[in-house]
């Protein structure tokens, strides 16, 4: 019975260990996931310039207001 219980406490806790830490890593990301979503804004950008040069600071404005960042 005490190996059982033991062994019960040790999958219990790596279970619990690998939620929590997944959850915190979760939450705070990545520098490699931030830099790959400033890369696109930046890509996004270019493109909206490219295809409507005269709306485009307009449209970019726009957008930033109605989705802040983070």
């Amino acid at each position: 019975m005490r190996d059982t219980f033991e062994n019960w406490q040790s999958e219990f806790l790596q279970l619990m260990w690998q939620v929590g830490g997944l959850t915190i890593l979760w939450s705070v990301g990545s520098p490699q996931s931030k830099e790959e979503e400033e890369r696109n804004h930046k890509m996004l950008e270019w493109i909206i310039r490219k295809l409507d040069k005269e709306k485009a600071d307009e449209f970019i404005k726009e957008i930033k207001d109605k989705y802040p960042e983070k």
